[in-house]
């Protein structure tokens, strides 16, 4: 079920992990424990997506269709009780007696239709298909010791139609184990395969356009060691290194080259990276889904995270700085009603850049797609 079949249009979000949940203007640590290994997320949307539609039989007009309801929408009630599964939003369509008031989401308004079920009594069909959760895997960033609190992926979950940030219920996070990986070629993005535990390990507390961010049970024992925080100040364009599992269960590090980067970011793609060690481009082609949130490191200090790709060439992609990180971790906090916040984001808010003039580390076409390897669950027909 991939939550995010991130179109290849332009950004291709790597998928990784969480932070913490403090409220906001709460500081930020100084030291961290280190990330770069990867996690799995269960959870379910707000509301119910609307995928497709389906003949109801004997040539009969879509109900739903009929009532305005259209691919992208989100049903959020029946008859003003809230509905948040399929099988609950199947069920009061089916034994329904009559006409039916939807409430449903489209570009963040709510909206609201009259809908007359086909067929007979018992087995009333709205003619439509639908989706209601999603799970994936990512890499973490990074881990606060004193409390377990976790942030990774350095960008947002999204809708794989619109690539709005969707509003997380009942995350649920596990360990994952990484079993293979699909070779990123040009205008092929590659891709971690891995499986998803049972056991849930941690949960989600906010979903936002610079990570997802939540909180472990327990530190995992794979997490690296202490390491320092570093400001946009400390990036230079050179040589700097990504920690991530691309095989087997212990992460790695790989060399890459930072090439271009915009002082006055505040989203996530703050400066451009180039993968230059050849055994991470003989394992992966370079850059692939599932490595988004996988931590940079340059001058011993956590200064980004990975979160893009170029579709044209899984050599490069783009970071995010890790003070965006964490500004979007302090600030999405838990909204404590149950339901996860989420930040807009800020727009890209300069020109200013750096480039290195290393061999390496040369311009090229900027056609990137996010790499976050999410999969929505099936579609229900009702």
């Amino acid at each position: 079920m991939i939550l995010k079949r991130w179109k290849t249009t332009f950004l291709l979000l790597l998928a990784a992990g969480m932070l913490f949940s403090g409220k906001a203007g709460a500081e930020c640590p100084r030291t961290v424990l280190l990330g770069g290994i990867p996690f799995g997320v269960r959870f379910c949307g707000e509301g119910i997506l609307v995928v497709g539609f389906t003949e109801v039989g004997n040539g009969e007009i879509n109900p739903a269709y009929a009532a305005g309801l259209r691919e992208g929408d989100v049903i959020t009630a029946v008859d003003g009780e809230a509905v948040s599964t399929a099988e609950e939003l199947s069920e009061r369509i089916g034994g329904s007696v009559g006409m039916i008031e939807i409430t449903y989401r489209r570009n963040d308004r709510q909206r609201s239709a009259i809908l007359c079920p086909a067929g007979a009594d018992g087995e009333k069909k709205a003619g439509l298909y639908i989706r209601d959760t999603a799970a994936g895997i990512g890499t973490v960033t990074f881990v606060t010791e004193e409390d377990g609190f976790f942030g990774g992926l350095g960008h947002g979950i999204c809708r794989d139609d619109t690539g709005e940030l969707l509003i997380i219920r009942d995350g649920a996070v596990s360990e994952v184990t990484v079993t293979g990986v699909r070779k990123g070629a040009s205008g092929e993005p590659g891709e971690l395969k891995g499986i998803l535990s049972e056991k849930t390990v941690g949960t989600v507390s906010s979903n936002t356009a610079c990570g997802v961010f939540g909180h472990f049970e327990k530190i995992p024992s794979r997490c690296g060691g202490e390491v320092g925080i570093g400001s946009r100040s400390d990036v230079h364009p050179g040589r700097a290194w990504i920690r991530c599992t691309v095989s087997g269960a212990d992460p790695e590090e790989y060399e890459i080259c930072i090439t271009e980067i915009d002082r006055a970011s505040t989203d996530n793609r703050s400066f451009s990276i180039v993968v230059t060690d050849p055994e991470l481009i003989e394992r992966t082609g370079g850059i692939v889904q599932g490595m988004s949130g996988s931590p940079i490191l340059q001058d011993g200090m956590l200064i980004g995270a990975v979160t893009h790709v170029l579709v044209n060439d899984p050599e490069e992609g783009y970071g995010i700085f890790i003070e965006n990180m964490m500004t979007a971790g302090t600030d999405g906090a838990d909204g404590g009603d149950g339901t996860l916040r989420f930040l807009s984001g800020a727009p890209c808010g300069g020109e200013q850049s750096e480039r290195a003039e290393e061999e390496n580390c040369t311009d090229r076409q900027k056609n990137i797609s996010s790499s976050g390897v999410f999969r929505d669950s099936a579609e229900v027909r009702i």
